[in-house]
Order: structure tokens, then sequence, then C-alpha cells
């Protein structure tokens, strides 16, 4: 197959907003009310860990995929089996962030459009980067990071500026100890964002060293864990953690609180035009990781399987749940436990463990 490359601040700036990504949606570490930018900012070092762990894993046998490395512990009938498994989870995960985003842009951008239409519009757009390679998709990312950074920035200057942002809410600290950051974090604020990291094992091969690679990861997730406790903190402390707990799109009502002498106001598409790019880019990384393994199994290229898949998950996005509620009760009560746990850590562990084994008989 065709081998693609990307530069190591391209992978960063990936990794970044992959992160950021539908994080940005519906925001993180709501149960813990006040503490809820505390949590965010224990769990980016846990993350770290963890991205060490699957860069690790992929150190074990480099230049190979996820895919690969099954079949060279097992064999490929069961290398295709696992393999399937994977290919319907990933696409599964772009189909729910796809609807998150469709949600959001349905309720404050586009409330009149039929929601199927924006979402294949939405797949469409990334379908045809996946299309021009993973090349384009590292350029694109490469060139937009700077302006999502800098509305960040700006979202929260305005913030503070209106007066909307008040320490009073974000008070009072630990109130009631550190357990309930603990049981918020674990397991679900770990795997979503950083659980999900393991999508990205599929670029490491496409890296010229291991060192930078290891570098770029610790950098980039422990960037994007900073911004994500800065964008928390800013919502806690503007909408207070009564009422960011019951808001389905916090970043956006936060947005919406901005007035400066009545003429800077309602600022919804800068917190949507910051959201999208996340978005973007963690939809493509699922695409291209279930992509990879359809190339995997029939052996060509997984530029033939973009478009009809884009397809295909337009049409499941919209059948995935009945309404917004349902859609994120099951995004707490079932995906973590049932699905990401086995997915991205009980089976790559199992599988380090048999690699760790056969390196030290070999």
């Amino acid at each position: 197959m065709l081998k693609e490359k990307i530069s190591s601040n391209q992978l960063l700036t990936i990794i970044l907003y992959f992160n950021l990504g539908s994080s940005l949606i519906i925001g993180l570490g709501k149960d813990t009310m006040e503490d809820a930018w505390i949590t965010v900012l224990i769990t980016s070092f846990i993350g770290i860990l963890i991205s060490m762990f699957y860069n690790y894993f992929q150190e074990l046998i480099p230049k190979k995929n996820f895919f690969d490395i099954v079949e060279l512990i097992f064999n490929r009938p069961i290398s295709i089996i696992i393999t399937l498994t994977y290919i319907i989870y990933f696409f599964y995960l772009a189909e729910r962030v796809t609807r998150d985003f469709g949600e959001l842009i349905s309720v404050y951008v586009i409330p009149n459009t039929p929601i199927e239409f924006s979402m294949f519009l939405l797949l469409f757009i990334i379908g045809y980067i996946l299309y021009l390679g993973i090349e384009v998709l590292g350029r694109v990312t490469e060139v937009f990071t700077p302006y999502g950074l800098f509305f960040i920035f700006l979202l929260t200057i305005l913030l503070f500026s209106s007066g909307n942002m008040e320490m009073k809410k974000i008070q009072p600290i630990l109130a009631n100890g550190v357990t309930p950051l603990f049981q918020s974090i674990f397991p679900y604020e770990i795997i979503r964002p950083y659980g999900q990291l393991f999508a990205l094992t599929f670029f490491f091969s496409s890296l010229p060293t291991n060192k930078i690679t290891k570098k770029t990861i610790i950098s980039a997730v422990f960037i994007s864990g900073i911004i994500l406790s800065i964008v928390t903190f800013t919502i806690t402390a503007s909408l207070g953690a009564s009422r960011a707990i019951y808001t389905n799109f916090p970043l956006v009502g936060a947005a919406r609180l901005i007035n400066i002498a009545d003429f800077i106001q309602r600022l919804d598409a800068l917190a949507v035009f910051i959201i999208a790019l996340g978005v973007i880019i963690k939809i493509a990384i699922f695409l291209l990781a279930g992509l990879k393994g359809l190339e995997y199994i029939f052996q060509i290229p997984y530029r033939f399987f973009v478009f009809p898949m884009i397809c295909v998950s337009t049409l499941f996005s919209t059948f995935i749940s009945f309404s917004l509620t349902d859609h994120l009760q099951e995004s707490v009560t079932v995906v973590p436990y049932l699905l990401s746990l086995p997915f991205f850590f009980m089976f790559p562990a199992f599988l380090m463990i048999i690699m760790l084994f056969k390196h030290q008989k070999n």
C-alpha cells in the first residue's frame, strides 16, 4: 500500500484537536460541579500515561499498525474477525460525534434545515479530505490550528471583559472531597478523550522516528489538557455549575452570555467555529481508522471505501438514537463500560502482555 507521511508538527495539531473534538460540544467533568476544571486537569495527566501506553504498544513492533500487529500475534483469519469488530466500533464512534455536531448545528445555527443534510455535508467534506490522504489532513489541521486557539483565547477574554465570569461560581472548591472527582474520572473522563487516542496509533507508523513521536504525543496531550481545563473553568465561572450541568452545549451557552456595550454580543458562531475544527479532525480520525481496517481486510487502498462509507455513516448517524437526551444518556451509561473499556484498554493490554512475553522468550 502507498505509504503516507506526516510531520511531527502535524501530528501535534492532530492530537491537540482530536482531544478537543467533541469534548468542547458537551463539556467535561460536569458531574463534579464547581470542581469540573480540577477533574479535567487531573485527567489530562492520566491522559499522558495512557498516550505513553499506546506509544509503547506501537514501539514493540514499529512500522506496523494495530491490525498488522494482531495478525502477527494470532493469524489472518482470527485477525480479520477482530478487525471487523474494531471497524464497526470506529465507524460507530464517528457517527456518534457526527450526531453530536449535527444536534448542535440544528439547535443554534440552521434550525430549519434537516439534521440529515447538515450531517451529510459535514461527512462529505471530511470524506473529501480523507480521499486526498493523511498528508492533506495534517496540512489542513496545521493551517487552521492557530485560528482555533486564537478564538478560544478571544472567547475567554470576552467572557471576562463582559463581567460574566465570577469566581464565586466555582466555589466552594473540593466541598465534598476528592472522592467525587475520581468517581467521575474512572472510567468516563479518561475514556473521552484520552482512551480514544487509541485510534491515532494508525498514524504512528507514518512518522519519522519514535523519539520524535514520543515527545510530540506528550506535548500535544499536555497542551490539550491545559486548554480543556481553561475552557471548563471559563464555562463553569460563566454559567455556574448548576446551570452548566443541565446545558447540553455549555461552550455555546457561555458564548451567548457575551454582551459588551450592547454591541459585541451573541457570539454563537465563534464557539461553533472552535468546535467545528475539532469535530472534523475527530470524525476524520475515527473514519480513517475504520477505513484502514477495510484496507487491511480487502488489501486495496482505503480511498475506494471513502465515499460509500460516508453515505453509510450519514444514514447510521441519523438512526443512532431517537433524541438528543437518549443520545447523551447512551454515551454515559453504555459506551464507556461495554465498548470503550474492552476496545481501548483491555484488549490492547492483553496484546501487550503477549508481545512482551514473546520478546522475552526470543
